[in-house]
């Protein structure tokens, strides 16, 4: 046995966020780690990587006790971690980001000696980089590479990698996938966390699914159906993980034309009716996102934009918000939560003047709105006033599409609605998108996940290199048509 934790136990504010888990790994296995948001996953590979002391329990690497909260000795000891938030520092080269805090010679650095042996590992990973390169160019796939890499150059013998994949394309991800079977037929153990259960059917021999704090199961990957491990995942079944929809379109609410924003956006044109559902699809760096930003004004374009027919060009977001168009961003955390803030200011921030008398914001009718918000949309906050940091994804997300809901708008953007949110919260919040267009709402999705492309769409809009390649009906919507239509030529 390679790695064995046992009976680990953590409370946090008198909370109990994991209760007696044990797992153990052999060398060269692959573990995949699930669960819904909240059920321990990031408590249990913070104890093992040493981050956090347990209350109960403890971790062996080679039947050696590891000691706790000490992550700098369980690195030295081998058990290494990638985190979804990368550490990498920007303005230096990759090799010195691989030997960062171990750099080699003193007092001068040996930084020929260090490009050397970072470019050796970056070579037994099959990766193509230049020791000498600045991180801060590098797209987010390789800076991870650097990231496997400077584990590697401490001897890792577990390798723990936090959702991985969240920003990565379906190239990316299957590159990735090459370099970690690599690892594991060189015997390293690898802990996979991640929310995308086909990649845990595609890349895991064995997992482990927690709930509530609490182990599950552990189980080969082989004798689990999608259904059975969603089951074990949030204890009940989930009959229809993309709910049926039964649109019938109305009149074009969003038309735009011919956009184009250099050098991000070339020339993107789609069209969004009351009551649908426009699926925009494309790898990472086809310019879905630019085009969302420029329709809302937050790039200088170029082309035409009408909204309910009227030809509209909008100076900034808060024009566009004004005329009804809405967006939910990608990001969260770095661009649409204000994290120490209370859920219930997260909700009507942006609706402020309307819940003013006399020039004074209301508190009644502020906390009476953001209450109605959190009913409506089923968020699970201990109190309308818990800072929004500390909600689930799955509830972060739900409180941002309550913000922009809370004047409903013609048109609604959502913009990778359900990246990083567990597969139960992922229902939720479909079944809300459902709900929306019911009501006549436009929606336009941005989305790297093909399944909840081709699963929630009534109609998909291909992008590939800042232009739109085509358009396809639900009807003839295939996980092989929108790849021909997004891959370079």
């Amino acid at each position: 046995m390679l790695l064995a934790a046992r009976d680990l136990t953590k409370q946090f504010g008198g909370v109990t966020v994991l209760s007696g888990v044990s797992i153990e790994l052999e060398p060269g296995e692959i573990r995949a780690l699930v669960g819904e948001n909240g059920a321990g996953k990031s408590t249990l590979i913070k104890i093992v990587s040493g981050a956090v002391a347990p209350e109960r329990g403890a971790v062996f690497l080679n039947d050696v006790r590891l000691p706790h909260g000490d992550p700098r000795a369980t690195r030295n000891r081998g058990i290494s971690i990638v985190y979804q938030e990368l550490t990498l520092v920007q303005d230096l080269s990759v090799a010195e980001n691989v030997f960062l805090g171990r750099e080699l010679g003193a007092p001068l650095l040996q930084t020929a000696e260090m490009r050397r042996q970072a470019g050796r590992i970056l070579q037994d990973l099959g990766v193509s980089l230049d020791p000498a390169a600045l991180v801060r160019g590098l797209s987010v796939a390789r800076q991870q590479m650097v990231e496997i890499a400077r584990a590697l150059s401490m001897d890792a013998r577990v390798l723990i990698l936090d959702e991985p994949s969240a920003t990565l394309s379906p190239a990316d991800v299957a590159s990735l996938f090459l370099v970690l079977r690599r690892l594991q037929q060189r015997g390293l153990a690898i802990i996979y966390v991640s929310h995308r259960l086909e990649e845990v059917f595609q890349l895991a021999d064995t997992v482990t699914v927690l709930r509530d704090g609490c182990h599950v199961i552990t189980t080969r990957t082989s004798t689990l159906t999608r259904e059975t491990l969603i089951r074990h995942m949030v204890g009940r079944d989930i009959t229809a993980e993309f709910p049926p929809r039964s649109s019938t379109p109305g009149t074009a609410v969003l038309q735009v034309d011919h956009l184009s924003s250099p050098p991000r956006l070339a020339d993107a044109s789609y069209e969004v009716k009351r009551g649908e559902i426009v699926g925009l699809a494309g790898l990472v760096g086809s310019g879905r996102t630019s085009a969302a930003m420029a329709t809302m004004g937050a790039l200088e374009s170029r082309g035409h934009i009408a909204v309910n027919g009227r030809v509209r060009r909008f100076r900034g977001p808060a024009e566009a918000i004004a005329a009804g168009v809405a967006y939910v961003t990608e990001d969260r955390k770095g661009h649409g939560l204000f994290p120490t803030m209370g859920l219930d200011e997260n909700i009507t921030v942006t609706h402020l003047s309307r819940l003013c008398r006399l020039g004074l914001l209301s508190m009644r009718r502020h906390r009476a709105r953001a209450a109605d918000a959190v009913r409506d949309f089923d968020i699970r906050a201990s109190s309308l006033s818990q800072r929004a940091g500390t909600l689930s994804g799955g509830n972060q997300q739900k409180a941002l599409l309550a913000r922009f809901l809370l004047e409903p708008p013609h048109v609604l953007i959502v913009d990778e609605p359900t990246r990083g949110v567990d597969v139960g919260a992922r229902s939720e919040i479909y079944g809300i998108l459902n709900r929306l267009t019911d009501r006549g709402l436009a929606i336009l999705m941005i989305s790297s996940d093909l399944p909840e492309v081709m699963g929630m769409s009534d109609r998909v809009v291909v992008m590939r290199e800042g232009r739109t390649t085509g358009e396809l009906a639900r009807r003839d919507v295939t996980a092989e048509r929108i790849m021909a239509l997004a891959a370079p030529n």
